[in-house]
């Protein structure tokens, strides 16, 4: 495994913006590019250059080879996440995804089309392995731009899609089962009392190993520019680890899951869906790139807007600072890049990037030291 620091990674031509070290992970290089108005670049979570469905292809690799052999922008990425959500090691997207409280997997997800500026997403979506390419038929053959619930459902079944009566994996259900165990409703009969007791026993699995910090939040952003600057961006999900039934985060909304202006840069994101809500940091993002910010700075002021507004004692650590993350996924125009994180204390707090040089994880710049939790 080698390593780039900030000056050799911005020499590459790559992007600006990181101060730590760059770790690349073995993968195939990238074919050639034939560089026009922009350096063609897609990023995309880290889970980007993690998963492969049992192929040899991860997404950032695959959606960066379609897009620069001329394949549109959006279909390259679609083609990508498509192989996270059909993975069943991925406990945070599609198939195998975490399922909500009942023990029932819904799926959200978004994309949007910079050049077309249209946009299409679906949200509390059953049945359905790969929610973003309903998504994207919401943008091609609707007037709509959110389709919900069993409405989206009937629309996916009337595009072709087939729904499936369960999308757990026996991983996810024997995942859903152990929280199942440790939250014992009949013992919180309090409403405010009951839905603590759920998100203590959702993270007491993370602190005891048992699942992923990354899994229990859940999602994969990805988006790309290509070599004439058409810029584009998708998001998928199936959200908050053993939500309320029909609870919708970030990653449907455009503006906060996501948010693509053909003209500027695309953002979108990961972590505590209702910090990135509130905010619209997606959004925030894009038009701090519009006044000429770097994407690392514009990254940097939405993690700032995010701290300034959570207020509320439980969602403080004992520092006052948020005790939950939240990522950003960011490129402009041009092809620079960044990633950033309110934290970034683990060694996998890392995000994918595929470039003409190859597909690499490169670390997340942070905000704020330490971690979320005490």
């Amino acid at each position: 495994m080698s390593k780039l620091n900030r000056r050799d990674f911005l020499l590459s031509g790559a992007a600006a913006g990181l101060t730590g070290g760059v770790a690349a992970t073995a993968t195939a290089a990238a074919p050639t590019v034939h560089t026009g108005t922009s350096k063609p670049v897609v990023v995309a979570s880290r889970n980007g250059n993690t998963m492969t469905n049992g192929g040899d292809k991860t997404c950032v690799e695959t959606a960066f080879e379609l897009m620069t052999s001329g394949t549109d922008v959006l279909d390259a990425l679609i083609a990508g996440v498509n192989i996270v959500e059909l993975d069943p090691l991925d406990a945070s997207v599609g198939y195998g995804g975490r399922p909500n409280a009942d023990g029932v997997v819904q799926l959200d997800s978004c994309c949007m089309h910079g050049p077309k500026k249209q946009a299409g997403g679906v949200a509390s979506l059953e049945g359905v392995r790969t929610p973003s390419n309903v998504a994207k038929a919401v943008m091609d053959h609707t007037d709509h731009h959110l389709l919900v619930g069993p409405g989206a459902q009937r629309f996916a079944r009337n595009m072709g899609h087939e729904i499936e009566d369960d999308l757990n994996t026996d991983r996810s259900r024997e995942m859903w089962l152990e929280w199942k165990r440790r939250i014992d409703p009949e013992h919180y009969l309090d409403p405010e009392q009951r839905t603590q007791a759920a998100h203590d026993a959702g993270l007491s699995m993370v602190r005891d190993g048992i699942i992923a910090e990354d899994e229990y939040y859940g999602t994969i952003n990805c988006n790309g520019v290509n070599s004439k600057g058409e810029i584009c961006g998708v998001t998928t999900t199936s959200g908050l680890a053993w939500k309320i039934p029909g609870r919708v985060g970030d990653s449907p909304i455009l503006g906060a899951g996501l948010y693509v202006d053909g003209d500027v840069g695309a953002a979108g994101s990961t972590g505590r869906g209702e910090a990135n809500l509130y905010a619209l940091c997606s959004f925030l993002i894009v038009e701090e790139m519009r006044r000429g910010g770097h994407p690392l700075d514009a990254g940097m002021v939405a993690l700032k807007r995010i701290c300034d507004n959570t207020v509320e004692n439980r969602l403080l650590n004992s520092r006052g600072q948020p005790n939950f993350n939240v990522n950003f996924y960011i490129i402009n125009k041009a092809g620079q890049f960044s990633g950033v994180a309110l934290y970034a204390h683990r060694e996998t707090s890392e995000y994918a990037v595929c470039t003409e040089n190859g597909a690499q994880l490169v670390a997340l710049e942070a905000l704020l030291d330490g971690a979320p939790s005490d």
